[in-house]
């Protein structure tokens, strides 16, 4: 882990420094809608930015929705890859498939089917519908009783289920973080690589820095709901913007 900080630091026009959204640079709240970005995050993403070869957020939301949220447009050369991957957000410019045709049942049956829970929200992303179960009585209990049916529509629709902290998401197969992170690091031609998460759908982005044969760093921006093996953990976003912050400082100082 230190050879691969070291790594970044002593040649950062080689390294790709990536990171999930909620939880991680915005701290998770109830209400999806509301969450924002640490205050301190845009200017420490603008800042690291301009030092490493690459800065890419690898979120499940929607690629714009994450650039509003996160204020993100701001970030010269950032790349938001939003729904897992299935979009691309560079530039100002939104790139993306059409929606998965399962969408429009599971926007149908799915109200119905999470009616006897109250406190459920449905969250719909567009590309992705989510089912929140945080503001419920029992949070985990509701999220128990809700995975063997949402397990059988997404079957029936032709969908995946992601799991999550509270959240279950059905959303098109064959796309999750560590393809998408992967598949960038190609891209980029990556020399090495740090990725950041808090989350079950971060641990296939964990997995593609293990794998893929580069110097790598995985960063988990810890909290009280999961316990995630990371090389490094911090506490939450605000220990997040600190280490993006530690890092740049390193690179500035090895110019010196």
């Amino acid at each position: 882990m230190i050879e691969a900080l070291e790594a970044i630091v002593a040649d950062p026009a080689g390294a790709v420094v990536g990171l999930d959204f909620d939880g991680t640079l915005a701290p998770i709240v109830p209400d999806p809608e509301a969450a924002r970005i640490h205050p301190a995050g845009p200017g420490a993403l603008a800042r690291l930015g301009g030092l490493v070869g690459s800065l890419v957020v690898v979120t499940g939301r929607p690629a714009a929705t994450a650039v509003e949220y996160g204020s993100l447009a701001a970030v010269p050369g950032l790349v938001v890859l939003g729904h897992y991957g299935l979009e691309r957000w560079e530039g100002g410019e939104l790139s993306s498939p059409p929606p998965h045709p399962g969408l429009t049942a599971v926007r149908a049956e799915l109200p119905a089917l999470v009616a006897g829970i109250a406190g459920v929200r449905i969250e719909d992303k567009g590309r992705a519908v989510a089912v929140h179960t945080r503001r419920t009585a029992a949070p985990q209990a509701a999220l128990d009783a809700l995975a063997g049916p949402v397990a059988a529509l997404a079957a029936e629709t032709g969908l995946a289920v992601e799991p999550g902290k509270f959240v279950l998401e059905l959303r098109p197969p064959g796309t999750d973080k560590g393809l998408a992170l992967s598949g960038f690091l190609r891209e980029r031609s990556a020399r090495s690589v740090l990725f950041a998460g808090d989350d079950l759908g971060d641990l296939a982005a964990f997995e593609a820095v293990r794998t893929c044969g580069l110097p790598g760093v995985t960063v988990f921006s810890g909290s009280a709901e999961l316990s995630v093996a990371a090389d490094v953990v911090v506490d939450g976003p605000a220990g997040v913007v600190e280490l993006l912050d530690a890092i740049s400082d390193a690179i500035i100082a090895r110019r010196s």
